[in-house]
């Protein structure tokens, strides 16, 4: 593709806040997510391309790297820049966001490991869906659209909050259709092209995606947030992430006292501190749950969701934050979604006050998949380091020699689809790990492994090149 026809195809790539190579970056993943640009594509010369649009070289070279750091582009030295993939092999060997590769293209042969959610709707939700058909048919007068979030249900997960020791209102929840939806409406509200946003690394990718579409700027910090006042100091960066409880993908849980030094950094610094707790209600028998974040600092924005401990398929999750950014949030969302599932909202508020009646069977089956999963790779991949959790989904896998990436496009011909580590770290790193979920049934877990066993059997490493690290993750 010549420097002309992808100029044509970036339209007004330079309208908006944000450095030059941000914003050229940005209009240029859209292109690649959207099909515009497609795998293998030839993209110009830094030096041709700076030329065509009347940049300085430097600016097409960082736009180049932080495409790279994502694994949008591929540079290779003599063969020149090329959108990720190859035009001979599409999808599903690689795509710009691996953990949606399922979702998007669906293949029934294949065992998905790298998007985690229980497998079917559970008993209570089914139960829950049978009786709230006669409320909704009682309804009068209901036109059915809260932005905001059914009245009663802001109030049910207000009470849950005020029970684990964050005193809460209904006026401090905004009802979500999920988490996802949660964290792209918080990136869309805080951020704008250039801002800097904090993450530990390795990360939750859907965060980084939704930071991603608003063309942030990132800095990682090591699990736990290491150096985070330092980092909030030189960096000035307009929105802070991480998963205090039951990490994505670590499986790693704060301590009480790390945890309320960095909800009092962030509140001293008046930094917005979104505490992702999806994942906080997933711990194995025996494991005490802490406390949400927002009982240290009522200024940390809360995320949680009936997806991960109930269904996915509810599609509700909620915000908890303070009562001007539940404001902001809410009219934010008006203008995209006028409001969420009527119905599902009115199941899910009598489902909230189940979480707690439900995590003993949930957490008993959280293990017995962790344990099979961990045994059956451990028999048939000794070379493997599997550390084990307390709770959560996933396995944070390290690989004794190859990378993550090569290896997923490797276990995908075999018929098993898994996370690479470089996709849930931004700052280049992670290059030998890998992600696996251990939420499908026994059979399928057995079936898991045995297919990466058969896939690392025949995988053979590719020749490693130089990696410059991505100028933006910091």
């Amino acid at each position: 593709m010549d420097p002309i026809e992808v100029t044509e195809r970036l339209g007004r790539w330079s309208s908006g806040r944000g450095p030059l190579y941000v914003l050229l970056a940005s209009r240029l993943r859209q292109l690649i997510d959207d099909g515009e640009l497609a795998a293998g594509a030839l993209l110009p010369p830094d030096r041709v391309f700076a030329k065509q649009l009347a940049v300085g070289r430097n600016t097409v070279i960082a736009a180049y790297d932080l495409l790279a750091a994502e694994a949008r582009i591929e540079r290779r030295r003599g063969s020149g820049t090329r959108v990720a993939g190859t035009a001979v092999e599409p999808a599903p060997d690689t795509t710009s966001a691996p953990m949606f590769l399922n979702l998007l293209e669906p293949h029934p042969d294949l065992i998905s490991l790298a998007c985690a959610a229980p497998e079917a709707p559970p008993l209570i939700v089914t139960d829950a869906y049978a009786a709230m058909v006669p409320v909704l048919a009682a309804m009068t007068a209901e036109i059915g659209y809260h932005p905001a979030g059914y009245a009663p249900l802001r109030a049910a997960i207000a009470d849950r909050y005020t029970r684990l020791g964050a005193p809460t209102r209904p006026e401090h929840i905004l009802v979500t259709n999920g988490g996802q939806q949660a964290l792209s409406l918080l990136a869309r509200a805080f951020v704008r092209p250039g801002d800097r946003v904090l993450v530990e690394t390795p990360t939750y990718p859907g965060a980084l995606e939704a930071f991603h579409e608003e063309s942030a700027v990132l800095t990682t910090l090591p699990i736990g947030f290491g150096g985070f006042e330092a980092a909030v100091r030189a960096r000035q960066p307009v929105l802070a992430y991480l998963t205090p409880t039951f990490q994505n993908p670590t499986g790693t849980v704060l301590s009480g006292l790390r945890r309320q030094r960095i909800a009092d950094i962030a509140a001293a610094q008046d930094i917005p501190l979104i505490a992702d707790e999806i994942t906080a209600d997933l711990g194995f028998p025996g494991t005490a749950n802490p406390p949400p974040l927002a009982a240290d600092a009522d200024t940390v924005i809360s995320i949680g969701s009936l997806s991960k401990n109930l269904w996915g398929g509810l599609r509700v999750g909620w915000i908890r934050a303070t009562e001007p950014v539940i404001a902001r949030l809410t009219r934010l969302r008006a203008v995209h979604d006028l409001g969420g599932n009527l119905p599902a909202q009115l199941v899910a508020t009598s489902l909230v006050p189940a979480i707690d009646a439900t995590a003993p069977q949930r957490a008993a089956r959280l293990r017995t998949g962790h344990d099979l999963l961990r045994t059956k790779l451990a028999v048939a991949l000794p070379d493997w380091e599997v550390p084990p959790v307390t709770g959560g989904q996933t396995l944070w896998v390290r690989l004794p020699y190859g990378d993550g990436t090569s290896f997923a496009q490797t276990t995908l011909r075999h018929g098993a689809a898994i996370l690479a580590g470089t996709g849930l770290d931004p700052s280049g790193g992670s290059e030998d790990r890998i992600r696996l979920h251990f939420r499908h049934p026994d059979e399928v877990l057995a079936a898991a492994a045995d297919r990466l066993a058969t896939a690392w059997r025949a995988y053979h490493p590719p020749a490693r090149r130089p990696t410059v690290p991505p100028p933006l993750a910091i």
